[in-house]
């Protein structure tokens, strides 16, 4: 896989909580040099950021983050503000101590209220592998896709662990309705995704792989000679 179209499908992503705003501003610039699929920073940047990228690159954010116990009428809240900042795309939290005790009714109601608050962006919704059962995740791609979101993301990237090989192929298993997957947390570089990707992930949340390849550029391979380079 080329790496220009691995970039296309990578969310170039910046949660920290001690990120200020001229760290926002290189992630924008990154994701628009580079053309990737969005940049997905903090909600209180998102204004500013949509202001100064001007639809250059989507912006992506995350609410109920990154615990998920939030209740559903603040979720819908900051869904809503983060949709009126100039948001694309939204990544929601579920309720794990839902997922934990069987109330997947209540997970898919929320999931679909938070999407109603979206005002038709993108919802892509963390379901954190790491702290689930294999059948809980089971149980949580039935609950996706039965959904209106868009995707099923694996993980926050702030847990006990990201993105494994295992988890996005039990996803692609069992995912319905033409949902599609993002992988994200712990992805290392651009042959790690692109084996993500190869293993059925549409999306890669990542803060890694924009600065492996500028390691790469450093070493003196240019952009256009690394975006001819098969994974």
């Amino acid at each position: 896989m080329q790496l220009k179209e691995i970039l296309k499908r990578v969310d170039h992503t910046l949660l920290s909580p001690t990120a200020v705003w001229a760290d926002i501003q290189k992630t924008c610039d990154e994701g628009m040099f580079y053309g990737t699929a969005s940049v997905c920073i903090p909600p209180s940047y998102v204004k500013q950021a949509a202001a100064y990228t001007a639809g250059r690159v989507p912006i992506c954010t995350v609410i109920g983050f990154p615990n998920g116990y939030a209740a559903t009428a603040c979720k819908c809240f900051e869904a809503a503000q983060a949709a009126s900042d100039g948001a694309a795309e939204i990544d929601m939290v579920v309720n794990l101590g839902w997922v934990r005790e069987g109330a997947d009714d209540a997970v898919l109601g929320e999931i679909n209220a938070v999407k109603d608050a979206c005002g038709g962006r993108l919802l892509k919704v963390i379901i954190e592998t790491c702290l689930l059962t294999e059948e809980e995740k089971i149980r949580m791609c039935a609950a996706v896709s039965a959904s209106q979101a868009d995707f099923i993301k694996t993980s926050t990237g702030f847990s006990t662990g990201g993105a494994t090989r295992e988890d996005i192929i039990l996803i692609r298993q069992h995912m319905k309705g033409g949902k599609q997957i993002k992988a994200a947390g712990g992805i290392s570089g651009p042959a790690d995704a692109a084996e993500m990707i190869r293993l059925g992930a549409h999306r890669i949340g990542t803060s890694r792989v924009i600065a492996a390849l500028e390691q790469m550029q450093k070493e003196g391979v240019e952009y256009e000679t690394i975006s001819n380079t098969a994974y």
